[in-house]
């Protein structure tokens, strides 16, 4: 396997993980009481964008050329890392 389908099956493995903790966040919220359903939910919401950035960042990369691969990877890197602090900072702030 290329070193390109490791990389896309690692990322996507780690946007399953996102997708698992999002309904996890989504189920507590269902138990909380109405002010913290609130902050629950906005939570939910943000680690729902986060994780739709990294989907869209995730197709770039699957879409590039293997002679655009390099470069791309470079900047999905950059963007991951950005995106992955978002959304554990999000995640964290309601466990």
């Amino acid at each position: 396997m290329a070193d390109k389908d490791l990389y896309i099956q690692k990322a996507r493995a780690r946007i399953a993980q996102w997708d698992a903790e999002i309904e996890q966040m989504k189920a507590r919220a269902e138990e909380a009481e109405a002010d913290a359903k609130i902050n629950y939910r906005r939570q939910v919401d943000a680690m729902r964008r986060e994780r739709d950035k990294a989907e869209t960042r995730l197709k770039e990369l699957r879409d590039a050329s293997d002679r655009a691969w390099e470069d791309v990877r470079s900047g999905f890197e950059k963007a991951w890392d950005d995106i992955a602090s978002a959304f554990d900072s999000a995640r964290t702030r309601y466990q």
